[in-house]
């Protein structure tokens, strides 16, 4: 596999008005183009700041990341961010809202691009909702919104920062076999952020473990369970033998 998305002894340290804080210490990975990855870490690690660092939201004090070979810029277009809420506009409807971002790069009158709008709503069952408002969706649903809204502009990369926590747990199993169906089929690399050690592992099929700040990496965890779904995933004998595994290396 070709490496994608790489971490050379990455730190990140910032002033405050008493102390320097050191959140991430030499911190090195990489991510395989294709993989769908997840980073697990004890609460107040650092997990999402190295989301923003490869967003570009942040810059790295120490180190080198390469995506593609090549440095991160700010507002990378190879780069995809789905937060943990789904960020709709409430006084939008949906088709206004996956095409928010066309808007925003004045491409809203690109037709090919229009066209994938189009093609991503009808493969994903929401093209009849298109002229329906937020509120009118279910809450898997409307992150199937949020996801098609990133997809639309085609990054190589997408961030997923705990973008179920917010659902209920029956919902929160739907959404993630629905979100993880999405990537696979449109071959996107992944890499998810949670504090959910069985969701990590019925994604991904690597699992980055991180000590408490400032974040170095533990262990990088091979992960592969017979299933073609997260939801059959957790039925793999092997399931809790791992979970375990990663529990007793966050405590």
């Amino acid at each position: 596999m070709k490496k994608f998305l790489e971490f050379k002894d990455v730190s990140y340290f910032y002033q405050t008005k008493e102390s320097e804080i050191h959140a991430l210490k030499s911190l090195s990975f990489d991510i395989d183009e294709g993989e769908f990855a997840s980073l697990v870490g004890p609460s107040g690690c650092g997990k999402t700041t190295i989301l923003s660092l490869i967003a570009g939201l942040l810059s790295a004090s120490d180190g080198e990341i390469l995506l593609g070979g090549k440095k991160i810029e700010k507002n990378d277009s190879r780069i995809g961010y789905m937060f943990q809420r789904d960020q709709l506009f409430e006084w939008r409807t949906i088709w206004q809202n996956i095409t928010l971002g066309l808007e925003i790069q004045k491409k809203k009158k690109d037709e090919k691009m229009l066209a994938l709008c189009e093609e991503l709503l009808k493969k994903y069952d929401l093209y009849s909702f298109k002229n329906k408002k937020p509120r009118q969706l279910s809450g898997g649903m409307r992150q199937r919104v949020a996801l098609i809204r990133t997809l639309v502009l085609e990054p190589s990369l997408l961030l997923l920062d705990e973008p179920f926590s917010a659902l209920d747990f029956q919902t929160r199993l739907k959404v993630c076999d629905d979100v993880y169906d999405i990537i696979k089929k449109e071959k996107k690399t992944a890499l998810l952020v949670t504090h959910d050690i069985s969701e990590a592992l019925s994604m991904s099929n690597k699992i980055i473990i991180l000590s408490s700040r400032p974040a170095s990496v533990k262990e990088v965890m091979k992960v592969e369970f017979d299933g073609d779904s997260p939801l059959k995933k957790r039925e793999d004998k092997d399931f809790g033998k791992n979970f375990d595994k990663i529990w007793r290396n966050l405590t």
